[in-house]
Parts: C-alpha cells; sequence; structure tokens
C-alpha cells in the first residue's frame, strides 16, 4: 500500500467532506461510537429534530444519531413500553374483561372506551398502538398490573433490563410530567427489543382492523402512522405529540433482512425525517453475517485417521451493519491446531474463531468437525473388527 504525506491526507477528507455536503446536504464531523466497538458510526446527519437515533434493530448499532443521550419528553411513543410491558406480563389475550371507570374519560386521544363493557387484552393493545388511546393504555395497566402504579414500576422494571437507563416512566400514555422521560437511543433500544416479540410485531405493523367489544360496538382503527403506507419495508412503530414533547416518532422499516429503527424526538417534519434517515441508512449500510463471511478453512489434517483430513464448520451467526469502506477493518482470529487426532466423533470442539472489528472483540464461535473420522492404527482396526463380530 502507498504511503501519502498528512497534508495530502487531509486534503483529500476535506474533498470528501465538501462532496457528500453538496449531495446530501448539511454534515456535522461529530461521529458517535457503535455499541462494544472502535467503528464510528457515521458523521451525524442534519435533522430538525431535537433528538434523533437510527438504529440497527439485531445488533443496536447507531448509525445515525443527534442528541441521542439528553433526556426528553415523548409523547405516546411512551405506548411501546406500554404494549411490550403488557405482552410481557400477561397470560390472556383473547377474554374479554370489563372496562373500569378509571379507564373511562382519560384526557387525550381516546377510543371512547364505555364503563362496563367488554374488551380483551388484544383488542386494547390495537387500540393502543393504531389510534393512541390513553383510554386504552389504563385499561391495560389495570388489567395487566392490577392497578395503574403497579403497571408503571413494571414499565420501569422492563426499561432497565431492557437496558434503557436513562428513561423514567411515569403513566402509560405520554401526557406530559416532569419526571417522565427517554432519550432517543433509549427508546430506539426498547422499539428494537419490542419488536422482536411476534405480537408486538403484528399489532405496529397493522395499517386497520375492526375490534368490537362484547355489548357489539364495533370500533374501526386506522394507524396513525402513514409511513406504513409510503415508505417500502415499513413496519411500525408509534408516534407521539404534546405541548411540551412536540412531535414525535418512532418508526421501522425492513428491507434485504435488515431492520432499521429511526427515532425523532421533538421533530415537526417527522415522517419526512424518519423516512430520509431510514433510506439513507439502507442505501449506506449492508448486514453482514460475519460468523458466515469469514474465511474459515474448509478441512483440517487428521493424524492416524482413515481419512487423512476432516471438513469443519461453525453454527452460529453474527449480523452486522457495515458500510462498505468498514469491511477491510474486519479481522478473524482462529484458536486451532493445524492438525487432531482420530478416532473423533462428528461434532467434536476442536476450536474457536473470534470475529474482530478493528480491536473490538464483537462475537466468538465454536469450530467443530463436520463428520467423525475412525482411527488408522492397528488397535483401532481391531476394536473395530470386534465389534462387528
Amino acid at each position: 500500500m502507498k504511503k501519502y504525506k498528512l497534508s495530502h491526507f487531509i486534503s483529500l477528507v476535506f474533498a470528501l467532506v465538501f462532496l457528500a455536503t453538496a449531495i446530501a446536504g448539511s454534515v456535522m464531523l461529530a461521529s458517535t461510537p457503535a455499541k462494544n466497538s472502535s467503528l464510528n458510526a457515521s458523521a451525524e446527519v442534519y435533522s430538525s429534530a431535537k433528538a434523533m437515533t437510527v438504529m440497527e434493530a439485531g445488533s443496536k448499532r447507531v448509525l445515525y444519531s443527534k442528541n441521542n443521550q439528553q433526556k426528553l419528553p415523548m409523547a405516546s411513543t411512551t405506548k411501546i413500553m406500554t404494549a411490550i410491558t403488557a405482552i410481557e406480563n400477561a397470560k390472556d389475550f383473547d377474554t374479554r374483561f370489563e372496562i373500569s371507570p378509571k379507564a373511562v374519560g382519560v384526557s387525550g386521544t381516546s377510543i371512547y372506551l364505555r364503563k362496563g363493557e367488554t374488551l380483551s387484552l388484544r383488542e386494547l393493545l390495537y387500540g393502543l398502538m393504531l389510534v393512541s388511546g390513553n383510554d386504552a393504555s389504563v385499561a391495560i395497566g389495570e388489567h395487566v398490573g392490577g392497578n395503574v402504579k403497579n403497571f408503571i414500576d413494571l414499565m420501569n422494571k422492563t426499561a432497565l433490563k431492557i437496558g434503557a437507563k436513562n428513561s423514567h416512566f411515569d403513566n402509560t400514555h405520554g401526557l406530559d410530567s416532569p419526571t417522565h422521560y427517554t432519550t432517543a437511543y433509549d427508546l430506539a433500544l426498547i422499539t428494537s427489543y419490542a419488536l422482536a416479540n411476534p405480537i408486538f410485531k403484528e399489532i405496529v405493523s397493522t395499517k386497520n382492523i375492526r375490534i368490537e367489544s362484547g355489548e357489539g360496538k364495533t370500533r374501526y382503527l386506522k394507524n396513525k402512522n402513514r409511513l406504513l403506507n409510503s415508505f417500502t419495508g415499513c413496519n411500525g412503530v408509534k408516534t407521539g405529540f404534546t405541548d411540551d414533547a412536540g412531535r414525535c416518532l418512532v418508526s421501522s422499516a425492513e428491507r434485504n433482512g435488515m431492520t432499521l429503527v429511526s427515532v425523532v424526538l421533538n421533530c415537526g417534519p417527522m415522517f419526512e425525517e424518519c423516512s430520509s434517515l431510514m433510506e439513507r441508512g439502507f442505501s449506506e449500510y449492508k448486514l453482514f453475517d460475519l460468523a458466515y463471511d469469514y474465511q474459515l478453512p474448509k478441512t483440517i489434517k487428521v493424524e492416524n485417521g482413515r481419512e487423512e483430513e476432516v471438513e469443519i464448520y461453525t453454527k452460529g451467526h453474527y449480523f452486522y451493519p457495515l458500510r462498505d469502506d468498514e469491511l477491510n477493518k474486519i479481522n478473524y482470529k482462529y484458536n486451532l491446531t493445524s492438525s487432531i487426532e482420530a478416532p473423533l466423533k462428528a461434532d467434536t470442539e476442536i476450536g474457536e474463531v473470534e470475529i474482530y472489528i478493528d480491536k473490538d472483540l464483537h462475537f466468538s464461535e465454536k469450530i467443530f468437525t463436520m463428520k467423525g473420522v475412525r482411527g488408522n492404527t492397528i488397535w483401532h482396526k481391531l476394536k473395530d473388527m470386534l465389534s462387528n463380530w
């Protein structure tokens, strides 16, 4: 590789930045490290949001960010936590139960619950996530937690379990409160976690649904997330607005096996910006199975075997989003001897491969033999003869 003077390198960097700015708009030079990696995320992109994060859902790698650790109100995007907490702590989703007076007439958006009518938890979850029913959130909290206070405690415990350490929930719906807050990073983390749940994923990707109470009242619910109809691959998640929080949106989309979660807090053009951010993410990043793409030797030499070598393989997968210019930062370390001794069984563990991105260990996986190999000594042959008698 040719060596260049520092001045030439600096000139090249500034030329690239200028070109990117001319094409894609204003780009700031600050960068955000990917979780557990010395890889830097892409340069921070322009956003009118007060805080923003784009995260790849599987690896939790942050692709783009702005003020993503700033504690802010999040309006009805709160209901992402309400929904996943209810789903994880409920035992029955389809048996109808009676709506209590406390869930009737809750201020803000509503599905207009009536005292004494009966609905199932599943139906209330649709009312919660599609049309943002504040009354549905209270009914869910009472039913799953025994009372709303207990349920909010469950929400905060679930947030800590997920790793959302800079979030605190005072209510189930997201109405403004001084100590009800999250960060763009935490909200992306919570959403990535929730999308791994099939019930949650099915609900937030639903565009329209009709639900009926036990008393025959029919409700037609239409999802407020208009990206479900306009952005290719969109599969969720939740809108929100209050005076303090401004317009908030958490959106998600999947293309070619990669799911991106985009969070914008206090963002006027929230649909447009989430769409633009995810489109950029899909164009700049691809999902690689680093535990499949590495150059593992196909075979290993066998000593004293009836075959001179045996095929080897690994079982695990490690999917990680990378830009094209990051591929040369992947390194593999093989803890593997040059040969193994026969006899050996199929799936015998013989070593380990470690995957590094720059100098950081991201993944390790055991190496196994594909099949067994019999020994080739006189003793092994004699044992085989005796076993066949």
